[in-house]
């Protein structure tokens, strides 16, 4: 079973990405033969300075490697290294109506919140699904948000198939993980640095103390009780703790005399542990970029190998010979 999954390179990362994206697809590694990307093409529809894409990419490449992602176990690449994707992206284009693009809701929204309009945003779903159909992908893990480009992927390698008389392309199935729950941010709604309500994963300690000091409350004083039920600081500690740990935390809170600035750095405390060795292997591959681009570069010759056969295949069916 082939699962692939891309990346956006988006700069800081945050723990809502990693136990909503990034710690499953580490966990997949396990589970079949992953290819994971850093989605640079995708990303010209909003980075538009050379040095923040560059430095994104980068930083997208050390943080999963420090948090896990394995060239040996799998095919780790980024986008622009395997250029076959851009000659497939044409060649879907044909097979591809104006009324399906027309109706992804991704691209509404990005319009409606005042992202320009142009082809690269239109035409997303299209590279999309030749990231996913050249490398003969079963599995695509997603979020909910983003079925729908699965399925516009299977709907176009249909159109493809049924137009050559050939099963060319695998129909792949989207993958949504319901026991991923949506990370609170400090303010109590899904954490997003569009709603400046995150905590980083890899910045200061200043800065992440910083964050997480800030997480919304509400005003109960040092000398009553508090409700975990609802409490954000609650919520997110969910993620860090067992079961014991959670229990004696219910206890703080129905016990007065303590206030909801013990209880941030309790999670503070907790945040730091957990994080702390990936920092290290992080500050390691900061400082070896040689190592990193090496192991880009070996998951890159390994993807370009089945991406050359596919497009043998692919060309043979359409005339280009």
């Amino acid at each position: 079973m082939r699962i692939l999954s891309g990346i956006q390179p988006s700069g800081t990362i945050h723990i809502g990405n990693y136990f909503g994206m990034i710690k499953p697809m580490i966990e997949s590694q396990d589970d079949g033969d992953l290819f994971a990307f850093i989605a640079s093409y995708h990303a010209l529809t909003s980075v538009k300075e050379k040095e923040v894409l560059e430095q994104n990419t980068f930083e997208a490449a050390v943080n999963f490697l420090a948090l896990g992602m394995d060239p040996e176990k799998s095919t780790f690449w980024v986008q622009h290294h395997v250029k076959e994707v851009l000659e497939l992206y044409w060649l879907l284009s044909n097979h591809t109506s104006m009324g399906l693009l027309e109706r992804a809701h991704s691209y509404k929204d990005k319009t409606a919140r005042g992202i320009q309009a142009n082809h690269g945003l239109f035409s997303y779903p299209v590279l999309m699904a030749a990231d996913i159909l050249l490398f003969d992908s079963n599995i695509v893990p997603v979020g909910k948000d983003q079925i729908q480009h699965v399925e516009m992927t299977r709907d176009i390698a249909n159109s493809f198939n049924h137009a050559y008389g050939k099963e060319v392309f695998v129909m792949p199935e989207s993958k949504v993980d319901d026991n991923v729950a949506t990370v609170p941010g400090t303010d109590g709604a899904k954490m997003s640095k569009s709603y400046n309500n995150t905590i980083d994963m890899f910045n200061t300690k200043k800065k992440i103390k910083k964050q997480v000091m800030g997480i919304v409350t509400d005003s109960k004083e040092l000398d009553e009780p508090k409700e975990w039920e609802n409490c954000n600081i609650y919520k997110l500690c969910e993620l860090f703790m067992n079961d014991n740990e959670l229990q004696q935390l219910q206890q703080r809170y129905a016990t007065p005399g303590e206030g909801y600035g013990h209880f941030k750095l309790t999670l503070l405390d907790k945040i730091n542990e957990h994080f702390e060795p990936y920092v290290q292997k992080r500050e390691h591959f900061l400082n070896n970029p040689k190592e990193v681009h090496d192991i880009l570069a070996f998951g890159a010759d390994k993807a370009r190998k089945i991406a050359s056969a596919k497009m043998e295949i692919i060309r043979d069916a359409v005339g280009l010979i």
